[in-house]
């Protein structure tokens, strides 16, 4: 096999692979509707139980004003990367141990990413 038979085949593999934002945002709206109980994603609108999610996406964790984070989220210092607004939405405990945000997750991976793609609309 040639070169670019190697590089054909990668090719077809990396775009077979789902990544977290392949997901569809309109479908990640209709089961982000469990998640608008507690968060608010309007620009400006304020927090409600959770903390305001607009522009989530690339924020760093536990940075928005007027919210009271847990001491492990206070503490966990990351950012709001595909990747881990999917392993939140998988499960926020597993995620980070001690948060005080008891919604179990989303279990179906496509649910998972659709909720990703539409968070990530949110700017």
């Amino acid at each position: 096999m040639s070169y670019g038979k190697y590089a054909a085949a990668l090719a077809v593999l990396l775009i077979a692979t789902p990544a977290f934002a392949a997901g569809d945002a309109a479908k990640g709206k209709t089961v982000f509707a469990r998640c608008a109980i507690c968060h608010n994603v309007e620009k400006d609108g304020g927090n409600g139980v959770g903390p305001n999610l607009f522009g989530i996406s690339g924020r760093k964790s536990a940075t928005v004003d007027g919210f009271s984070y847990s001491g492990p989220m206070k503490k966990a210092n990351f950012v709001w990367t595909d990747e881990n607004l999917a392993k939140w939405a998988a499960g926020p405990a597993k995620m980070l141990p001690g948060t005080k945000m008891v919604f179990a997750g989303i279990t179906n991976k496509g649910q998972v990413a659709d909720v990703v793609a539409y968070l990530d609309s949110l700017k």
